[in-house]
């Protein structure tokens, strides 16, 4: 017999979703509570937005947040590290030499 350990992320008495790793769970729930942040914030704003939409662009902000505070300017992209690769002597290129015109 197994056991299995899961993680029920549980909104409103419903169950949202099931993990098998806290952290993932853990991390599902956080998204969870900002997408319903935004949606206040959504609900609160001058901008006529239907439900649908108001959940649809709240939860894609929440699941995108890093690229949303980069785009804000409140953090700052992270950068690929570019590993240098070791050229061998032959393949250095010589300059070009210009060619000369000649006035007719």
């Amino acid at each position: 017999m197994a056991v299995e350990s899961r993680f029920v992320v549980i909104r409103n008495g419903v169950e949202v979703e099931t993990f098998m790793d806290k952290k993932a769970a853990d991390e599902y729930d956080k998204m969870l509570d900002m997408a319903d942040n935004l949606s206040v914030l959504f609900e609160q704003s001058s901008i006529e937005l239907t439900e649908s939409l108001v959940e649809e662009l709240s939860v894609y902000i929440a699941k995108n947040r890093e690229d949303v505070l980069i785009a804000l300017g409140a953090k700052k992209p992270k950068v690929a590290k570019v590993e240098k690769a070791d050229k061998p002597e032959s393949s250095k290129e010589e300059p070009v030499a210009k060619a000369a015109t000649k006035k007719a």
